[in-house]
């Protein structure tokens, strides 16, 4: 299962260099935007190659959890993961100077709130996944995935706590 979630990533990777390429180097945009509509289906895949294992027989395991993860975070930070490529692309390849401006007080909290509350989406669908795959194999052989959801449920209160920290206790200076 392991191989699957990093040839996936691999894949997504691949389908936005791709994507990017196409738009700046060759100048083709509307190739460009098919690159970016792959990579909900590279997560689509992945779904299904879980499923279908799980359906063969096998135990679930933390890797299966990883990927109902990589779903959610990949649906929840999609658009923002593109985004981020491609400014790196511009800076990196193009040599546009970086348009990115340092964030403080204020501006910073409700910019790191929206990034929690697009990790809240990643775990909501992530935590749907990953509940379903433990009624569907049973619970019998579903402790791992048990597991990540109880982690990751930790990891998101920590972030959440973080994130609020940054309306709290805003940062004056860079």
């Amino acid at each position: 299962m392991i191989f699957w979630i990093i040839a996936a990533e691999i894949a997504f990777w691949i389908a936005i260099v791709a994507g990017l390429v196409a738009r700046y180097v060759f100048k083709l945009n509307k190739v460009s935007l098919l690159f970016f509509l792959l990579t909900p289906l590279i997560d689509l895949a992945l779904v299904v190659l879980t499923t279908f294992d799980l359906q063969s027989g096998a135990t679930a395991t933390t890797a299966h959890g990883i990927a109902a993860i990589y779903i959610g975070v990949s649906l929840a930070y999609g658009k923002s993961m593109i985004a981020w490529a491609d400014e790196k692309f511009q800076v990196w390849f193009l040599k546009k100077p970086a348009t990115k401006k340092i964030l403080l007080g204020k501006e910073k909290g409700i910019y790191e709130l929206k990034m929690w509350s697009r990790h809240v989406l990643a775990y909501l669908i992530g935590s749907a996944l990953l509940w379903l795959m433990i009624f569907y194999v049973g619970h019998e052989s579903t402790e791992a995935l048990f597991n990540v959801w109880r982690i990751w449920s930790i990891a998101l209160i920590i972030d959440g706590a973080i994130s609020l920290s940054y309306i709290l206790f805003p940062k004056k200076t860079a």
